[in-house]
């Protein structure tokens, strides 16, 4: 699509609309911003003009192109509206593909894009100076795209939010990591859920990859329309090719035909093993030698705000693990460790069913202190099981100070909500980082 005269109405003012405003008005366009918010903020752009403090119901039919940042529904009315007229409307990923000159490797999943986003960067780094990593891991791809050349190389966490309005999104390789529960607030059921994350590799065909995880029961049958790598962490013999696990060692083999290729042991790892396998196998079919990957798995130091170690107090480890915003990612900092935990959880209501987390509470948590909108679900669910060792802060700092009051020297405490943070803190970020200032105040 050739933007010169058209006119396009960029919806929301985050950092995601600004930053294709901005690609738009150096393709040549005619840019509006609208958002329901009545401060256009601290740095107004030039040459484009605001809509502010309303829904753009009553124009939509006023533009060629409708781009709509991750945190608008495309239920919203003026956007049904725009789709009935037949209008396009694309979101951020849509818009920097459609200007991308170079491949793209695309990433999804319930949990662990962040860092298979990060980590994945790091290794392709090391083959290609030119990778750039961008997308919902909080750079957006519009601010990046006009700066790329064809030898470049994007690796991209993109979201089901942003999946949305995929329309002729096609990357190179693209990954979906797994799919648990989440986000049903926004899908509605699971279904419209796993159908927004398949979205990723609708386009793919011939000369495409697909990375998939055979451990979870809802991507191993997904069909892709190109070739199809698995990983997988305990079924070695249900696979004959792709990148697993055996004897805390990862191999590969992309081809039958291929010898397998010893990667890496997991000992000399920091990144959790199906994270490791999937940054492994992306790598690989983007053209990386097995001896650059393991280099950067070695050097790999993990991500902020996923079970990231903040200090050692009186004994006493403690993690943030803020980025746990789901049910199943808050299982896997459970899983993490064997010793006695006191966790720290609770938050924005997703319409998620706790049951699945709480039934770990027993064997594995010494106490909980709950946070937030949450907190009383989450205490239905433990008295469905017979666990009793909780209470309630209200405050996150207050939580610590709880917390610190329950643990022993041994124990560990982690913040892992199973919840997103709104309500209560701006984004993930922010809480991990108020809580990592809470635990370095403990007397």
């Amino acid at each position: 699509m050739d933007f010169t005269g058209k006119n396009v109405l960029v919806c929301g003012i985050a950092r995601s609309g600004i930053a294709a405003a901005k690609l738009l008005l150096a393709k040549g366009a005619n840019v509006n911003l609208q958002d329901v918010r009545k401060e256009v903020g601290p740095e107004p752009l030039k040459d484009v003009f605001y809509i502010l403090g309303t829904e753009p119901d009553e124009i939509v039919q006023n533009y060629d192109l409708i781009v709509i940042s991750p945190g608008i529904s495309v239920y919203k009315p003026f956007v049904q509206k725009a789709q009935a007229l037949g209008m396009p409307v694309w979101g951020e990923v849509e818009l920097a593909y459609r200007c991308c000159p170079c491949p793209m490797i695309a990433i999804t999943g319930t949990n662990g894009k962040t860092t298979v986003t990060t980590l994945t960067g790091e290794i392709l780094k090391r083959h290609n100076p030119g990778t750039v990593v961008a997308g919902n891991i909080g750079v957006p791809l519009t601010g990046l795209v006009g700066t790329l050349d064809a030898n470049d190389r994007v690796v991209a966490e993109i979201s089901s939010f942003q999946l949305e309005t995929a329309v002729a999104f096609r990357p190179h390789i693209s990954a979906v990591l797994n799919m648990t529960e989440d986000h049903l607030d926004r899908h509605g059921d699971m279904d419209t859920y796993i159908h927004m994350k398949e979205r990723i590799f609708a386009n793919q065909g011939d000369g495409n990859f697909a990375i998939l995880n055979y451990e979870n029961p809802i991507t191993r049958e997904m069909k892709p329309p190109c070739k199809v790598i698995y990983f997988s962490s305990t079924r070695l013999p249900r696979i004959s090719t792709g990148v697993y696990l055996r004897d805390a060692t990862i191999y590969a083999r992309l081809d039958e035909s291929q010898p397998e290729e010893f990667v890496a042991q997991l000992m000399h790892i920091r990144a959790h093993p199906e994270n490791a396998l999937a940054a492994t196998a992306l790598c690989l079919c983007a053209g990386v030698p097995v001896e650059t990957i393991a280099e950067g798995l070695r050097a790999f130091k993990g991500v902020a705000h996923r079970l990231e170690f903040v200090e050692t107090l009186y004994g006493v480890d403690y993690y943030n693990d803020s980025k746990a915003t789901n049910v199943d990612a808050a299982i896997q900092a459970l899983k993490a460790t064997n010793r006695p935990v006191v966790l720290i959880g609770g938050g924005y209501d997703k319409q998620t069913d706790f049951s699945p987390w709480v039934a770990y509470f027993p064997q594995r948590v010494k106490r909980v202190i709950l946070l937030g909108q949450t907190a009383p679900q989450i205490k239905a669910a433990c008295d469905d099981v017979g666990y009793t060792a909780y209470e309630e802060a209200e405050s996150l700092e207050g939580a610590v100070q709880l917390a610190a009051s329950y643990a022993s020297p041994g124990d560990c405490v982690i913040l892992s909500p199973a919840c997103a943070s709104f309500g209560m803190f701006t984004n993930f970020e922010e809480r991990g980082d108020k809580f990592k200032e809470y635990v370095r105040r403990l007397p």
